[in-house]
């Protein structure tokens, strides 16, 4: 059975601050065939995109442009940012008391893989996500009849 890709785009300025974000990506959420069986996934996408959203807003005082991408087997979540600062891992004997600095550690828990890379002279951090519950994309699709 060939899966047909879909995908979703927007920008995001800091004047519409993260909570449109997370709605935006709710509604595209819910379009999804897992959706309703998958719900610890839904919430970790919703907390991945507040943190990545949040991050190009602090760190690259600009807009955020958010992709979401469900390629039949895995929602790739992508936040690119104009700051060609490609963010380092936090130093683990951090102070615990601080109150910033731990959203990258939070995506990386959460998402099945992550990758952060340089492009157009910025930055994408793209989390994927492999809904329990979701659609086996090795398994025959059930025939018409």
């Amino acid at each position: 059975m060939a899966v047909k890709a879909v995908g979703w785009a927007r920008s995001f300025p800091i004047s519409e601050g993260v909570r449109a974000a997370r709605r935006w990506t709710a509604e595209h959420l819910a379009s999804l065939p897992w959706n309703a069986s998958a719900a610890d996934t839904v919430h970790s996408v919703l907390l991945c995109v507040s943190e990545l959203v949040t991050n190009a807003h602090l760190h690259a005082v600009g807009t955020a442009h958010l992709v979401l991408t469900w390629d039949g087997r895995c929602l790739h979540v992508s936040v690119a940012d104009a700051d060609p600062r490609l963010p380092r891992a936090r130093n683990t004997g951090a102070d615990a008391s601080a109150t910033s600095g731990r959203g990258l550690g939070i995506v990386d828990a959460l998402a099945d893989s992550l990758d952060i890379h340089s492009c157009h002279a910025g930055k994408a951090i793209t989390a994927c996500f492999r809904p329990a519950g979701g659609p086996d994309p090795h398994r025959p699709a059930p025939s018409a009849g």
